[in-house]
Formats: C-alpha cells, sequence, structure tokens
C-alpha cells in the first residue's frame, strides 16, 4: 500500500507541473497559405474511387460486399461535405462524375446549394471532370472524348466550371493522347499521375526530372504542351501519414495529459518527409497527395488529423504547410517562372520491378475489349440516327449505352483488370444499353424508309431486326426468309462522310437466292458453306449471351457487294433465285508438294501444300512481293511460388522462345467470284479463315482461340506471328489509343537508359489501331478490330497477342487468376474469342493511306437492318430505298471523319469532326482540310453554330489562355503546326490541320 500511496503522490505532483492552458480547447489554425523562401506543401485531401474494380459499380456506391473490401462512396461525398463546413480552410478534390452525378441526384436542394457555395469558393475541386479516370492504353480516343464529355458537361451545366487539371493518377502507363488531347486541348493546365517505369523513375528523381512539360504530339507541337508531374512514392500520403479509420499511422496526440503526447516527434516526422520529397523537385513547392483507393469514408479522421499537423508544423516553422489543391499548386510552380525539361512521346511500357511488366493488360479480356470496340461504334450509329429522327425524351435514347461506355473506359474496365463478377456486370450494362440503342436504331429506319415521313419523325412501329450475333452465324431474319417465300430487306447504313463499298455477309438457310438493288439489278454473290467450328461456337454462345437454343444451324454464308452514300443507307433485296442466283463456292484441299495461290485479284497468298502456312504476299497493284510466314504460338505464364506470377495485369513468359501451335495444317480452299477463302485448323483450339476479297488490296483474317486448355496446370498467352524479311532495324511503330503512330524501337527508352530484364514482355506496347514495320522498300501493317498487345521481337517479325488463360494471380490487388469461363448450365468451358486483323503491304511510307482509311472503317463498320416483305416491289412502294443526309454529291474530305453527331437535351446538337492524319504521314492528305457544315445536313438549315472545347464545355473563344512554360533548350518555334483558322459562323466552313480535333454546337432553324 505504501509504494501505491507514492506512485499517487508522484502522479498528481506531474499533474500539478502540466499548463492548465492545456486542458482547454485548442482552435487550430489552418488559415496559412503559400509564404516566399520557404518550403510549401500542399496538402491536397484526395480519394480515388473506382468505377468497379473489386466489387461492381454498385457495390462500392452504397458500400455492399464489404467483404471483399470496406468502400462506400456514399459516406465518402456525405461526410466530405459536411466536414468541410467546418472550416471555411479545408479543401477537397474529386474525380469520378459517376458517382458523383448519381450521388448529386439524391441530395436535397439545400445540401445542393451548400456544394455549390463550396465549389464556388474553390474549396470543393473538380478535376479530371470525366466520367470516370480512363485508361490510357486499351481506349480509343473517341470513347477517352465522350466519357470526359459526359462529366465536363454536367460540371459546366451544374457550378459554371470548367476542370483545370488532369488527373490520371493510377492508370498504369500513360498516353501521348492523354496528354495533348485530353490534356491540352482540353483547356487543362496541367497533368498529374503516379504510375511510370521504376527505371525512369529513379532517373527522373535522380536528375530532378519528375516534373516537366510534355508535348504528346509531333503534328500540333508546341501548341499543346502541358504541365506535367509525376507524384511521388505513388498517390497516397507519405509514408506514416496515414489518416483513414483503418490506418495504423500514430496521430498527433497534443493533450499533455497523455502519457503518448508526441507533437515534436509527429512535427520532425513531417518535416523529415517533406525535406526529403523536395530534394527531387524543382522550386519550393511539394504537394503531399492525402488520400488513397476509397478513403474519407469518415473524412474528420483526415481532417482532424490535417488540422493539426497544419497547426503545429506552421508554429515550428521550419517548413510551411496548408491545404490546397492542384490548382493551386500548378499556378505556384507556374509563378516561379522555373525552366522546365520537355518530354515528347509516350510512358509505356510500366514495369514496377524488374520482371513486373505491366503488357499483360493490353490484352486481358479480350471478348470484353472486343464488345467495348463493337459498341464504341455502334454508339456513333445510333447518335446519328437519332439525330437524323429526332430525340425523344420519353422512350428509347442512346443515354443508357453512353453510361456504360463511359463506364466501361474505366481503367481497371476494358483493361481486363477487374474481378469476374464485375466484368459480368460490365458486361450486363453495355448489354442493356446495346438493346435500348438498338429499339432507338430500328425506330428511326422505320422512319427514314418511310416515304410519307416527316423531318422529324418521333412515332413508329417497330419494323427492323438487327443480329448482334452476326460474327457466328446468329441472325433469325436472314435464316428464315425462304420458308415463306419472302423477301429479305436489308437496310445497309454507313455512318462514315465518304461513299463506301464493301462486302456484307450473312448466314441463310435457303439453297438458291438473288441479291438485287433498289432498281432492280442482279448484285453480284457468292454462297459458301457454313463450317463446323462456327457451328458448334454458334451453338454454345447464343444459348450463353441470350438463354435461347440457336435451332438449327444454317446451310451457308451468303456475301454479296454493296455501294453506300456518305452518312446515308442503301437497300438490298435477298430472295429465291428463279433464274439468275449466287454463285457458289468451289472447294479445294491440296495435296502433294509445292505451293498454292489464292486470290483472283491484285492481292495474292501462296500457301506451301507441304505445311498448309503461308509462305508469300505479293500485291500486283502497288509491285510489293514479299516472303511471308504465319503462325500461332503460346507464351507460358510464368509461376513460381512466391515469385512474380503472369497474370490480369503483368505480362511475364516463362522463357523467351514460344511454343508454336501447330508446325503443319490442314488447308482448305473456297475460291469464288467474290473472294476467296483459306480455312485451317491449327489444333482443336485454334482456327482461322484468311479472306481474300477480289477487289480489296488486303487480307482479311477471322480467328476463333478457345478455350485455351489448363490441363497441364500452366496458363497460356496466345500469339500470332508474321515473319517476313523486312528489315526493320528493330524499329516498329504502334498507335496511341487509335490516333498518333509512335515510333518504338526494341530493348530502348528515348529518354533514359533502359536495362533489359523482360526481353519478350518488356517490348510489349497497347494497339487499338495498328502496328507496322518498314525499310527502305516494304512497309508491312496489320489492323486490329480490338485492344491487343504487340510488338516486334525480330526483324522483320510482328506479333499480336490475341488470348490469354491465366491460372494465378499477379499479386496486383485483384486477387483472382484471369481464367476466363462462360457457362450454360453444368456445361463449363474456357472463353472462346473470336475477332478479326486486317494486313497490307505496301511500298515504303505509302502505307498511311490505307491504315487510316481502312481503320476508320474497322471502328464504324456497316449496319445491317432487316426486314421482311412479299416482294421488291411491294416494299418499295410504301418505303424510301436510299437515304443520304449529305448534301447531294458532297463527301468529307478523304482525310476527315465525322467523329460525334449527337442532339442533345436542350435540342442542339454537338458535331466533331477529326482529321485523320499525322504531319507529313501523307503527301497529298497531310495538309489542311475544309468541310462545308452546310452539305453536311441536306434538310436543315444552320442557325448558329459555336465552336467549343473539345469536351464541349465552353465556347473555344473564352477559353483561358494556357499557360506558357518556359523550356530548356526551347527550339518549338523551328517547327509550327499547321492548324485550321479561326471559324466563321456566317460562311460555316471549318478548316482542319493534320491530327485536329475540333467541336462545335449547332442549331437548326
Amino acid at each position: 500500500m505504501a509504494s501505491l500511496g507514492i506512485l499517487l503522490l508522484h502522479l498528481l505532483f506531474f499533474h500539478l507541473l502540466l499548463p492548465a492552458s492545456h486542458e482547454v480547447y485548442i482552435a487550430y489554425n489552418t488559415s496559412s497559405g503559400p509564404v516566399p523562401n520557404k518550403l510549401n506543401v500542399h496538402l491536397v485531401p484526395h480519394t480515388h474511387d473506382d468505377i468497379g474494380w473489386l466489387k461492381t459499380v454498385d457495390e462500392y456506391y452504397v458500400g455492399a460486399n464489404n467483404s471483399i473490401q470496406v468502400a462506400a462512396v456514399e459516406l465518402i461525398l456525405n461526410t466530405v461535405v459536411s466536414a468541410l463546413q467546418e472550416d471555411p480552410n479545408r479543401k477537397f478534390v474529386y474525380v469520378e462524375q459517376g458517382y458523383f452525378q448519381r450521388w448529386w441526384r439524391d441530395q436535397s436542394t439545400a445540401k445542393q446549394g451548400v456544394v455549390k457555395e463550396l465549389v464556388e469558393a474553390g474549396r470543393l475541386e473538380f478535376i479530371n471532370g470525366g466520367w470516370c479516370m480512363h485508361d490510357e492504353a486499351t481506349t480509343h480516343y473517341i470513347d477517352m472524348i465522350d466519357q470526359t464529355t459526359f462529366g465536363n458537361r454536367f460540371i459546366k451545366q451544374q457550378f459554371g466550371k470548367s476542370p483545370r487539371i488532369g488527373w490520371q493518377i493510377d492508370p498504369f502507363g500513360h498516353s501521348s493522347v492523354q496528354a495533348y488531347l485530353l490534356g491540352a486541348e482540353l483547356g487543362f493546365d496541367a497533368l498529374y499521375f503516379a504510375r511510370i517505369d521504376y527505371q525512369d523513375m529513379s532517373n527522373r528523381m535522380n536528375e530532378t526530372l519528375l516534373e516537366f512539360v510534355w508535348q504528346g504530339s509531333r503534328s500540333l507541337g508546341s501548341s499543346a504542351q502541358i504541365f506535367t508531374g509525376v507524384l511521388f512514392g505513388g498517390y497516397g500520403p507519405p509514408p506514416g501519414f496515414d489518416f483513414d479509420t483503418d490506418g495504423v499511422d500514430i496521430p498527433i496526440q497534443d493533450d499533455p495529459l497523455l502519457f503518448d503526447y508526441n507533437v515534436k516527434d509527429r512535427v520532425d516526422a513531417f518535416v523529415k518527409a517533406a525535406q526529403d520529397q523536395a530534394k527531387h523537385y524543382r522550386t519550393n513547392h511539394i504537394m503531399f497527395t492525402m488520400g488513397e483507393d476509397f478513403t474519407y469514408q469518415n473524412a474528420w479522421s483526415w481532417y482532424r488529423e490535417m488540422d493539426r499537423f497544419i497547426h503545429y508544423v506552421n508554429l515550428d516553422e521550419r517548413i510551411n504547410v496548408f491545404y490546397s489543391t492542384p490548382s493551386a499548386y500548378t499556378d505556384a510552380k507556374y509563378a516561379a517562372n522555373e525552366t522546365w525539361p520537355l518530354k515528347t512521346a509516350d510512358f509505356f511500357p510500366y514495369a514496377d520491378d524488374a520482371d513486373s511488366y505491366w503488357t499483360g493488360y493490353f490484352t486481358s479480356r479480350p471478348a470484353l475489349k472486343g464488345y467495348v470496340r463493337m459498341l464504341s461504334g455502334y454508339y456513333l450509329v445510333a447518335r446519328q440516327l437519332e439525330f437524323l429522327v429526332g430525340r425523344k425524351f420519353s422512350g428509347p435514347n442512346t443515354d443508357s449505352l453512353g453510361e456504360a461506355l463511359a463506364t466501361l473506359q474505366h481503367h481497371d474496365a476494358v483493361s481486363g483488370t477487374e474481378k469476374q463478377h464485375v466484368a459480368d456486370d460490365y458486361a450486363k450494362r453495355l448489354a442493356i444499353g446495346a438493346a435500348e440503342a438498338a429499339e432507338v436504331v430500328n425506330s428511326a429506319l422505320t422512319c427514314l424508309v418511310s416515304l410519307n415521313s416527316t423531318s422529324k419523325c418521333m412515332t413508329s412501329v417497330k419494323t427492323f431486326e438487327q443480329c448482334p450475333l452476326l460474327n457466328i452465324s446468329y441472325c433469325p431474319p436472314s435464316e428464315s426468309f425462304h420458308s415463306s417465300n419472302e423477301t429479305l430487306v436489308v437496310i445497309v447504313y454507313n455512318p462514315i462522310g465518304w461513299s463506301r463499298t464493301d462486302f456484307i455477309r450473312i448466314p441463310t438457310n435457303a439453297q438458291q437466292v438473288v441479291v438485287t438493288d433498289a432498281e432492280g439489278k442482279v448484285v453480284p454473290s457468292q454462297i459458301l458453306p457454313l463450317d463446323n467450328v462456327t457451328e458448334e461456337l454458334r451453338n454454345f454462345y447464343v444459348q450463353a449471351n441470350l438463354g435461347v437454343t440457336s435451332g438449327s444451324s444454317p446451310h451457308s454464308w451468303l456475301i454479296f457487294k454493296v455501294s453506300v452514300p456518305p452518312f446515308g443507307f442503301n437497300t438490298y433485296f435477298i430472295s429465291k433465285a428463279t433464274e439468275v442466283s449466287a454463285s457458289n463456292s468451289s472447294v479445294e484441299i491440296p495435296s502433294g508438294n509445292g505451293t498454292v495461290l489464292v486470290g483472283s485479284g491484285d492481292l495474292k497468298l501462296t500457301f506451301s501444300i507441304e505445311t498448309g502456312l503461308l509462305t508469300r504476299m505479293t500485291n500486283n497493284q502497288t509491285g510489293v512481293d514479299i516472303l511471308m510466314q504465319q503462325s500461332y504460338l503460346w507464351y507460358d505464364g510464368y509461376y513460381n511460388n512466391g515469385e512474380q506470377a503472369s497474370g490480369a495485369y503483368i505480362f511475364r513468359p516463362d522463357g523467351v522462345t514460344p511454343t508454336p501451335v501447330a508446325r503443319k495444317v490442314p488447308l482448305i480452299i473456297w475460291r469464288g467470284p467474290l473472294l476467296d477463302e483459306v480455312h485451317q485448323q491449327f489444333n482443336p483450339w485454334v482456327y482461322q479463315v484468311t479472306r481474300v476479297y477480289k477487289d480489296m488490296g488486303h487480307t482479311e483474317t477471322e480467328f476463333q482461340i478457345g478455350p485455351i486448355p489448363i490441363g497441364d496446370g500452366i496458363g497460356k498467352e496466345v500469339i500470332t506471328r508474321m515473319t517476313t524479311g523486312i528489315l526493320n532495324n528493330a524499329t516498329f511503330y504502334t498507335d496511341s489509343n487509335g490516333r498518333d503512330f509512335l515510333k518504338r524501337v526494341k530493348n530502348h527508352r528515348s529518354d533514359w537508359n533502359l536495362t533489359v530484364t523482360q526481353p519478350i514482355a518488356g517490348n510489349y506496347y497497347p494497339i487499338n489501331l495498328g502496328i507496322y514495320i518498314k525499310d527502305t522498300d516494304i512497309e508491312f501493317s496489320i489492323l486490329v478490330d480490338r485492344p491487343v498487345g504487340g510488338s516486334s521481337i525480330k526483324d522483320g517479325q510482328l506479333e499480336l497477342m490475341l488470348h490469354r488463360r491465366l491460372l494465378h494471380d499477379d499479386g496486383r490487388g485483384v486477387g483472382e487468376a484471369l481464367n476466363e469461363t462462360v457457362c450454360v448450365g453444368l456445361d463449363c468451358r474456357g472463353l472462346t474469342v473470336r475477332g478479326k486483323y486486317f494486313t497490307s503491304i505496301n511500298l515504303a511510307n505509302e502505307g498511311s493511306r490505307w491504315r487510316r482509311s481502312v481503320g476508320q472503317k474497322i471502328y464504324s463498320p456497316l449496319q445491317l437492318a432487316f426486314a421482311k416483305q412479299d416482294t421488291r416491289e411491294s416494299w418499295q412502294s410504301s418505303h424510301s430505298s436510299s437515304f443520304q443526309a449529305m448534301a447531294p454529291g458532297y463527301t468529307l474530305p478523304e482525310n476527315v471523319a465525322l467523329i460525334t453527331l449527337q442532339d442533345l437535351d436542350d435540342k442542339s446538337v454537338l458535331l466533331r469532326l477529326a482529321h485523320l492524319f499525322e504531319v507529313d504521314e501523307d503527301e497529298e492528305l497531310s495538309t489542311m482540310a475544309s468541310v462545308n457544315l452546310q452539305n453536311l445536313f441536306a434538310d436543315q438549315k444552320i442557325r448558329s453554330a459555336t465552336e467549343l472545347s473539345l469536351s464541349a464545355n465552353q465556347e473555344k473563344s473564352s477559353m483561358r489562355e494556357p499557360l506558357k512554360w518556359k523550356i530548356e533548350n526551347d527550339n518549338s518555334n523551328s517547327n509550327i503546326p499547321v492548324r485550321g483558322g479561326p471559324f466563321d459562323p456566317t460562311k460555316l466552313v471549318v478548316e482542319l490541320g493534320p491530327m485536329e480535333i475540333r467541336t462545335f454546337l449547332i442549331s437548326f432553324e
């Protein structure tokens, strides 16, 4: 008892020594701002809210399924707004409009008023401002623009603000298109991100190069530069300063009554973290990103600690710290009048250590990637047709598909790096949106073909059917018309602004059919038998996708040639033949030795009879003749317990030599007047059809891969490889988001010295449009129908990764192996993917015209709609057989594409035009182009036209002047970009320079 008494006396004595002032409320001073001649630390409170990843979009928003991840975006926004109201100095930045707009709709008028005040005061700032934080490797530039527009226009309409800052903190590598198009061209003053290659990061830290001016476009040059910063150590707070409720970092304990009083220790740690970071940045301003994935579900836990740090660190006086935003940080950097290094090209590929190249996701989930790309083109068609007949404000419209596509641009969506149940949810959203858009298309076409329709037809009867599973031969109207002696009516719509000739391919059960045009002239056509591989795929996947059995398979494919006006349609009629009918194809199964020639036009392919493989490609029109081999191979996915595995993100092959799928292949050739087809069954799970059309100078190859076998316990990454004799000197070219082509050099980076650790994965790049190689004489190009990864590992070679199936997680957070399966009842199989790629050979430096024109056609294929009628004559008695929205005889220039035509809610129209060529890419087409807007709309008189920013959130004339940064060794004036002149709304003529995109708001009389 005596010892206890002594202890109590000591405690009492200690208490008497404590200052009385510490027993009352402390008013923390958070009112500081930047000060000169001191290290200024900008605290930027933020959260990174994935639009789906480990949980679905809905699960993340409401906080469901927290056994996977504790995350509720609704709570984040609720508590942040409340916490901001408690202190006028607190700030917060937010990105994902896909969540914010949903939250906004649920708020009372009073709460919305509070938020508007916060935004107006600059305390709640929207950065990036898109629907999501989009991926930069597997997204198409049109989708990137669309999803950004979704968010930016909402922010302008509700708050009168335009985002100033690009905030791409989590995507796994960064594209040049992001820098100049989704950065500078949006009017952004700066772009910040976190992920760059670990070797590049080390070099930039050592050389003080973490901030720079990025010039992403060779064509737009210095006119599209943007200040860019790489965040320090990721996008979270410095180690030791995570204040989330589930964090383990030590808070400031400033009550001396506590035994753990630690103000000095915590201030010292904070100052050291700031000083350590400042060593790697220029000027006396640095940024602490105070937030992480789905943080601020209890915003007070963060702001309470940041208030204390601001108060005590500033009392310490060694450095200065304050609440800030990336905009304020950028302004401080600009005011410093520093000179900055210049960066060109891009930041691919990305690796976070020696064996971890994030190049697998370029191909992961290839079926989902293909679905996104297909529906992106369909969304363009649906919006065009919606405009032509007038947008409906009740009933079906295109918004659902637009929102779904915007969601899928997220960097854990189209990238293929989400959990399986999330991928299923994404596909469901796309399917729902596509179904509603299909109603819009059917309704619009019904209106447009009606002879007595008005220019704005608002009511219609469903007449047409579409066939989204046409690629696997499922098209009920074309399969069944013959049974009732009806005529199949085929509407062929062309969304491109050029006249177009192409080939249509539909399944049929009719034995003898004839195709006629609107004038009754017989259209050349060809019948090809349906192969067993397609029949089996159809039977399984129709039921898997639609929940219905596919019925008996059609006997044949019917192929016929169509000609369609720009931005319009023509009608074709298919009926039972009485005299002239479609030509049957003849089959040839070569045997023996030697070679066999395929192709009845200028393009010829030569195959070895002994191996069944391609040996030569010849184009008599261009005079190019090269040896060429094509094969399929696979890389084993690396796995060794405890080491880096190949997975959804990471491509790590087990060795550098892939395994051939087959060295000899059975060869079946079908010949006809329109095309020749070569069928090759490489093994039970790789099948290919190569088509050589008589009137086309390129090949079309349709591949089918899967289910990839895993019975040996090894994951596989399947490639196709083309081998030529081209001496490309380790150099190849890949596109950036379907836009510019960038030069790639094997085992080389343009602005830092690469140590090669993964010679295959480290040379893979994302491909959205195409890849090519060339030497002094010849150019060989491949175009794709979806995002893939690809490379040129050896001179003369190009390879594309088309499918991946892996058995181990790669440790980057998703927590699942990339092992996609599809089930019909209890019958579960590994995913089979069917897609296309296209090849062409040209003389050196003459392939760009083919890549740009055919690439546009791949993105915007002809849209088919089907109906049935007694006869062609009876259809034409009450329906129009052709339509063209443009003025008669008018067509867009060959180097210009119409990439947006959309009716808006206020009855105005959004229009975007894009120049398709880079500077010096083509002697004739890399030049100024002009478009007469009135000629685009033959039946409507333009009342007014106003040029807007790229994301259509502000008038071009009212945009802030971009900040002009001083650049080291600046020679930007030596290459002045060619841009179109100012738009005159009285003349309605738009000029576009190479790679320029211009956006307009149009109203009609």
